[in-house]
């Protein structure tokens, strides 16, 4: 789980380029000369940091899905977005709940490994706990 950028330990800020070091990435935001290299799987699904309608909702279940699918196969898999707090907070929790994790054990656990600012989304956070599918069929009832 991670973001565009970073700080190095002096406090500098950095792009983060991602090369090979990863089996899959998925993007929620994508950012020209970022990476991945060719040969690495890459799934590209552009979310807002904010309201989800039901088909973005779908895209969020669906990435969870094969991050899931490719951990069970022992594969390494990164997850971002543009600062790695919320958007890709969200795939990364659903991925933990769809491994048997409760949502709310997933967000402490995303929380107490990335930071305490990750899910800080209230929105994001509510869709856990309704769970995604729930969320999703929500969402389009109201469109």
């Amino acid at each position: 789980m991670g973001g565009h950028e970073f700080r190095t330990v002096s406090g500098r800020l950095e792009f983060a380029v991602v090369r090979d070091e990863f089996d899959l990435v998925q993007t929620l935001l994508r950012l020209p000369g970022h990476g991945p290299d060719r040969q690495v799987e890459h799934q590209v699904w552009p979310i807002p940091d904010g309201p989800l309608d039901g088909t973005q909702l779908a895209g969020v279940i669906r990435l969870a899905e094969a991050a899931a699918d490719a951990l069970d196969a022992g594969r390494s898999v990164l997850v971002r977005c543009f600062h790695g707090y919320n958007r890709s907070g969200l795939v990364v929790a659903q991925t933990l709940v769809r491994r048997g994790h409760s949502a709310e054990e997933a967000i402490r656990l995303i929380r107490s490994r990335r930071s305490p600012w990750a899910l800080h989304n209230d929105l994001f956070v509510e869709y856990l706990r309704a769970g995604l599918s729930t969320a999703r069929l929500l969402e389009e009832l109201t469109e």
